[in-house]
């Protein structure tokens, strides 16, 4: 209403500012059974999202949790190649059925779909949101403990999608070391608790590196903020990662399933914590 003044304490009228996420949540596919939904977010592209999304889907299923990953980053995926998945989806009379990796996580991404797993995605922003819905509603997850979504970075379309059509138990922000990245982290803190969705904590990529001689970390993009960031926001820093060869070297062969490192256990125990 072009007269609106937001006070909706004072207003009769049914506008969709005074529905609640919930309102708009839509139920996943009939035989889905999937019993946390995590969203993995950034404020900005490059902070490794998708690394840690995947890190984290194979840190839970390591433990013994059957684990799926949604990639809804539809016009940046890259879930499959960190998993080594190159097939294509396939689906039958009751609907699309995600693409098991090696360990067993299941993985479902537009580049699953795509005759070219090279051919870009130009869509605009409605679609790429009603392709994320799609992934929710017409894929079959069976039987998962915790379902990841990597997210696109920002606060548009696909996170506000995710954030009212799915039921969200919490989501783990992503960030990177530089000061910028304390108010990129603002935003998307900000965004969650407007749509009322928990936040588990703040996970720092790209935290240090390792001297593989003598030990000392060397903090490559200086100093940390993340722990300040965490105070201001009243959230918790779960983990530090460190810039790792072994890491890149893995992602780029399609083996992140390989790669061991322990920075990441307190991340999954806040998640694992959400089944009691």
């Amino acid at each position: 209403m072009s007269d609106c003044t937001h006070d909706c304490s004072s207003c009769s009228q049914n506008c969709s500012s005074r529905q609640s996420p919930q309102d708009f949540r839509e139920p996943p596919h009939e035989l889905s059974r999937i019993k946390k939904v995590i969203g993995v977010v950034s404020g900005k592209g490059g902070v490794g999202k998708s690394m840690t999304s995947a890190l984290m889907a194979v840190e839970l299923r390591r433990r013994g949790y059957a684990v799926g990953v949604l990639d809804a980053d539809i016009t940046g995926p890259s879930i499959p190649k960190l998993f080594g998945i190159h097939g294509r989806a396939v689906g039958d009379e009751n609907g699309i059925w995600p693409i098991q990796s090696r360990t067993g996580v299941q993985v479902m991404s537009i580049n699953l779909l795509l005759e070219n797993e090279e051919d870009p995605v130009v869509w605009r922003g409605p679609v790429i949101a009603g392709a994320v819905k799609q992934f929710w509603q017409e894929v079959i997850w069976k039987d998962v403990d915790f379902l990841f979504v990597d997210m696109p970075p920002g606060t548009g379309d696909v996170p506000l999608t995710v954030f009212q059509t799915l039921p969200v138990d919490g989501i783990l922000v992503v960030a990177s070391p530089q000061e910028l990245v304390s108010m990129i982290v603002g935003k998307a803190v900000k965004m969650a608790q407007m749509m009322n969705v928990p936040i588990l904590g703040v996970i720092e990529n790209m935290s240090y590196v390792q001297c593989p001689d003598c030990g000392k970390r060397i903090n490559v993009f200086g100093d940390s903020h993340v722990d300040e960031i965490g105070a201001k926001y009243g959230v918790p820093v779960l983990a530090k990662l460190p810039i790792d060869p072994r890491l890149a070297q893995c992602a780029d062969s399609g083996a992140i399933e390989t790669y061991e490192h322990e920075a990441l256990a307190g991340a999954a125990d806040a998640v694992q914590a959400l089944l009691g």
